[in-house]
């Protein structure tokens, strides 16, 4: 190995068949059985392949990752940044290309990766060790260490098919961790966590770094891994359009990218999840008389429309109407939704729109992406990330011509004060 590289992929590619079976590996057994079946089921789907349609999840990839580097992998839904995690983490083989790794990898990749479900906690975290070719002292040796982190003591001993997915991910972060991983590989699964949590899984992997070991971590929130990351690339429809290189140069490079597909209308947008039997097709902002708004002020009364379209001709009930405001750094604002102060919308026409009224726009000066989402029945319909990008200027929220610094934006609230002795 020269140059201290920890990991290089060289010309990689990953093609998938749309239409057919979902390949899906949760555990290192699930691995070893598809394996087996893979020319059984070749033979059987051998007709219906030739017919079927073909896309590049990852293509010509290539990049060096040096040992002690911690590399951020910036993209939008979509854009191959877990099927790299999971032929890096040897979940998943390329289609084409190579990956060389020199180190033991832990990987924190979506819920239900890694763990046997049947299992508790503590026959997970040993089994993973033996997976990772760790003697039973050594994992024996970490086991207190990783109950501790995780904070789930009191289930440790309970089969973690009944875990939720916020201690699911904890265990799972904390064996991935603390294991003695040479490379450690985190997705986006910490979104999962509360708060707290995530703040303490970003200390443990700056230490990691610390120690020497290198870090790969997918993310959307870019103020996570502008202070984590030395160096970050971002990856678009496969392909990696920004090179690995200065992470806060990738991180304006995506934003920018970001912004110009949100101008796109809502009708073309490929990147959307969901059933799609209620589509979202638009988004206004109106002032108090109608007027479209590409600019916003605090403190102005404004009216948020997701216009929508059904699929078919069906009166759908139990509707919900989101829209969760964060910062372009990634940085989560707020959440609006018709079950905070009115009941679920019942019986919609084909066509319409969702209105969201804010009497006093409590939003600091900055830069916001809104991100849209319908479900009905809580199953998600259609949900488009970032779906328009936002600016908000400074107005006289508290009529006194005074606001809070840049520095400290955000929310802000109508408040009053008073002094007594």
């Amino acid at each position: 190995m020269s140059n201290n590289i920890a990991i290089q992929v060289r010309d990689l590619g990953k093609r998938y068949t749309t239409g057919g079976s979902p390949e899906k590996y949760h555990t290192f057994r699930d691995a070893i059985v598809n394996s087996v079946k893979a020319p059984f089921r070749r033979l059987n789907r051998q007709g219906a392949d030739r017919s079927a349609d073909k896309f590049w999840a990852l293509k010509d990839v290539s990049f060096d990752v040096h040992q002690g580097e911690v590399v951020g992998i910036i993209g939008r839904n979509g854009a191959g940044k877990s099927t790299l995690l999971k032929i890096l983490s040897r979940i998943t083989t390329p289609t084409e290309g190579g990956v060389d790794i020199y180190g033991r990898i832990g990987s924190l990749l979506e819920v239900g990766t890694g763990f046997h479900p049947e299992l508790t906690g503590r026959e997970n975290i040993f089994l993973n060790g033996s997976i990772l070719g760790m003697k039973k002292s050594e994992i024996e040796e970490k086991f207190d260490e990783i109950i501790k982190f995780s904070e789930i003591d009191k289930f440790i001993d309970t089969p973690v098919k009944r875990y939720s997915s916020g201690m699911y991910v904890r265990l799972a972060f904390a064996v991935a961790a603390h294991l003695n991983p040479e490379i450690l590989i985190v997705d986006e699964v910490l979104a999962v966590g509360d708060t707290g949590f995530q703040k303490k899984c970003l200390g443990k992997m700056g230490e990691i770094s610390k120690q020497g070991k290198t870090v790969l971590f997918v993310s959307h929130n870019m103020a996570a891994v502008s202070a984590l990351c030395s160096k970050a690339m971002v990856l678009n429809h496969g392909s990696i359009i920004y090179p690995m290189g200065d992470t806060d140069e990738a991180i304006k490079y995506y934003i920018d990218s970001i912004s110009q597909k949100s101008l796109t209308d809502l009708t073309e947008r490929k990147d959307r999840q969901g059933e799609g039997k209620i589509r979202i097709t638009g988004f206004l902002i109106l002032d108090k008389d109608g007027n479209r708004q590409v600019v916003l002020v605090s403190g102005q009364w404004v009216e948020f429309q997701i216009q929508y379209e059904c699929i078919s001709e069906k009166k759908f009930n139990h509707v919900r109407s989101d829209i969760s405001i964060s910062l372009t750094s990634g940085r989560f604002i707020t959440l609006l939704s018709n079950t905070f102060s009115s009941e679920l919308f019942d019986q919609i026409a084909k066509k319409g729109h969702f209105s969201c009224i804010i009497k006093k726009l409590p939003l600091s000066t900055g830069e916001y992406f809104f991100n849209l989402q319908i479900r009905q029945n809580e199953l998600i319909q259609d949900w488009i990330l970032e779906a328009v990008r936002i600016s908000v200027v400074s107005g006289d929220f508290f009529g006194t011509g005074k606001l809070p610094p840049s520095s400290h934006s955000g929310a802000l609230f109508e408040q009053q004060w008073k002094y007594l002795e």
